[in-house]
């Protein structure tokens, strides 16, 4: 019913800039904050301290009286209830009164007021912040608060908070427990007091030696403290008084001792990547090919046979995951020439330092897929990661990639405790899905999104790692589709390469729809080149998928001066078009870079996309509507809904034909 006189009390509250609808209101609430309080006189000075007042009125008429008798107030309606306004002072009090017990049963009391609320305050926090100081993460080690990559508060000139997250994934009771790390180096200390109670000596080997004692081999300068070094990143012991604490310090770590000798075989590289498959979960592989610019290298046939076996048949057929540092060639490499960080079987880390910009070792590729920390420019001598030495020491200096990996390696066991069903390929998916730009930076390669609008760059993948988040992502985590494989085109024949002109191919591909290998959201893409070039050192090249996101597969590399060789079917890899739709033309562009002028012939350009028909994220639980995740799963229902609609429309097309 409508309250009497309501066409002039609205034209009241027009003229004094306060808008009403008055029809069918049953109650009028007024709020009173606290530091209008006294504005009301003794009547509405019930409002005091933290709390503010409302007062509910049965009649429009009553509020109108009582306002109208007001001073001079601030006021404005509240767009979310019919009747509610909100009045506040002019000059605001910020002083804090008691609240008083007899005023509020006085407004009680008045035949009036309907009804009065204490507003009563309360706290909000915000996500996404993490306050150093409340982190409660106690250790007796003593390097452990030099370990700044697993929590930042700024030590050695770095950035707070730039760090692994590892202390929410500790707290959340996860510290690697039943999860086995090999370490493929230079064989680990293994009676080291920080390592000894986590070694696993039955999944340990020495391949250099041929026998099961993966110690190093001593040198007077410490030539082989790699292994061990990185071995105590993963797996040094914690509250022991003794050195640092690994990322997760209650898991197993394995010596695999295979980089000792005078040269390097396809038999011992197989041998290691393939070793104890059902007892060790993750391989760490902190080395490569040289990284001088000019080589271009991978596994050969038996390695290759291994991964692949590994794979697919280790952990009970849940794979193996192979962890690899993806170089320390700097600007002048490139790790897309490094068949191992460039295989899709692999997870490919990058590091950053304590400020958030690269190493200068860093080297930069569209295979890489996440990054951790090292250090590379600070001169502070704790800007190391800090970790165990040979013969029972500690040490401060580890650095380059080889430092990233373990810690990669580490986080990852985190998350198979959280999940032990985790596949190889889930493992990827929650680094793309958990990763964090945070405050990585990089004066060159910016941070871009790509067609689905994952942000990556192609320095640091899809950005550090999150070990708090992987594990809670890991705990729900749901075992992504099966994956297909489709040749999408092929060009074979000669086209010449010139200075100044690029050269511009393009596939257009239905990703195999409507045969059993379709592929409807891309996980790896392969680009197999075959090229060469009076200097391969000026080659470059980039790849554009349908969905307009360009992946840098070749940058120039100034050291190499190859004329002969060329790219033989190497395969570049980019993950940067995770998720995206492979449906369309694909562009590749193949030009020189460098002061000389210089010619080549592209003789080949195969198109290989890996992913799954169904969509991955689809079926998985969000709990963080922020999250990469929600955003991913938001736009594969809009995709199904979509294409769902367009099979009816043309199912309905077919039928009227």
């Amino acid at each position: 019913m409508q309250d009497p006189g309501s066409e002039r009390q609205n034209e009241f509250f027009r003229n004094k800039n306060i808008c009403v609808h008055s029809r069918a209101v049953k109650a009028y609430v007024l709020r009173i904050d606290p530091g209008a309080s006294e504005a009301f006189g003794g009547l509405l000075s019930a409002a005091g301290g933290s709390s503010g007042c409302c007062i509910s009125f049965g009649r429009l008429g009553d509020l109108l009286r009582l306002i109208s008798a007001l001073p001079s107030l601030n006021r404005s309606s509240l767009p979310f209830g019919e009747g509610l306004f909100h009045f506040y002072p002019q000059d605001a009090s910020k002083r804090r009164n008691k609240r008083s017990t007899h005023r509020r049963q006085q407004l009680q009391k008045d035949n009036r007021v309907k009804d009065v609320f204490e507003q009563e305050g309360f706290s909000r926090q915000k996500r996404g912040y993490r306050n150093i100081d409340d982190i409660e993460v106690n250790m007796s080690d003593p390097l452990f608060t030099k370990q700044w990559y697993l929590i930042n508060t700024g030590q050695a000139d770095g950035t707070p908070g730039l760090d692994l997250n590892v202390a929410e994934a500790w707290q959340l009771g996860y510290t690697g427990k039943g999860v086995t790390i090999a370490i493929m180096d230079d064989g680990i200390d293994y009676l080291h007091p920080d390592l000894a109670s986590n070694y696993n000596a039955d999944a340990s080997y020495d391949f250099s030696s041929n026998d099961p004692f993966p110690f190093p081999r001593y040198t007077d300068d410490w030539f082989n403290s790699h292994g061990t070094r990185c071995a105590g990143e993963v797996s040094a012991a914690a509250n022991n008084n003794i050195c640092g604490v690994g990322v997760a310090y209650s898991s197993k770590v394995a010596g695999i001792r295979m980089l000792d000798q005078p040269f390097m075989t396809d038999v011992i590289e197989a041998s290691s990547i393939s070793h104890m498959p059902q007892l060790i979960d993750i391989y760490s592989a902190s080395w490569g090919p040289t990284d001088d610019g000019k080589t271009v290298d991978g596994p050969r046939e038996l390695t290759l046979q291994a991964m692949a076996d590994g794979v697919n048949k280790g952990r009970g057929g849940k794979g193996s995951i192979y962890v690899w540092a993806s170089g320390d060639g700097g600007s002048y490499d490139d790790c897309n020439c490094d068949g191992y960080a460039s295989s899709m079987w692999t997870i490919s880390i990058n590091s950053a330092i304590n400020d958030g910009r690269t190493a200068l070792y860093d080297e930069s590729c569209s295979s890489t897929l996440a990054s951790t920390f090292s250090n590379g420019r600070k001169r502070n001598p704790e800007a190391g990661v800090a970790t165990t030495d040979l013969y029972g020491n500690c040490t401060l200096r580890h650095s380059g990639t080889s430092a990233a990996a373990p810690e990669a390696a580490g986080v990852f066991a985190l998350a198979l405790e959280a999940n032990p069903n985790l596949t190889w390929r889930d493992m990827q998916h929650l680094s793309v899905l958990t990763s964090k730009r945070n405050q990585l930076h990089d004066e060159v390669h910016q941070w871009r999104r790509n067609g689905v609008g994952l942000e990556f760059n192609h320095l640091f993948g899809y950005g550090v790692l999150d070990a708090g988040g992987m594990v809670k992502m890991a705990k729900d985590w749901k075992t992504v589709p099966e994956r297909f494989h489709c040749v999408a085109g092929s060009i074979q024949e000669s086209h010449k390469i010139q200075s100044g002109r690029k050269l511009v191919l393009a596939i257009n591909t239905e990703a195999c729809q409507g045969k059993d290998n379709f592929v409807r959201y891309l996980e790896h893409v392969q680009a197999v080149v075959t090229v060469n070039a009076s200097r391969r050192g000026d080659l470059n090249i980039n790849m554009t998928s349908p969905m307009g996101t360009k992946s840098i597969l070749l940058s120039r590399r100034p050291r190499d001066d190859d004329a002969k060789v060329g790219f033989d079917k190497w395969p570049f890899m980019t993950t940067h078009t995770w998720g995206e739709d492979p449906r369309g033309t694909w562009l590749l562009e193949v030009g020189f870079q460098g002061k000389e002028p210089q010619h080549g012939v592209l003789k080949e350009w195969t198109l290989m996309l890996h992913g799954t028909q169904s969509a991955p994220y689809i079926d998985q639980i969000v709990r963080d509507y922020k999250s990469k995740l929600a955003m991913s799963k938001k736009e594969e229902l809009e995709e199904e809904l979509d294409e769902a609609v367009e099979r009816s429309l043309n199912s309905l097309l077919s039928k009227t034909n």
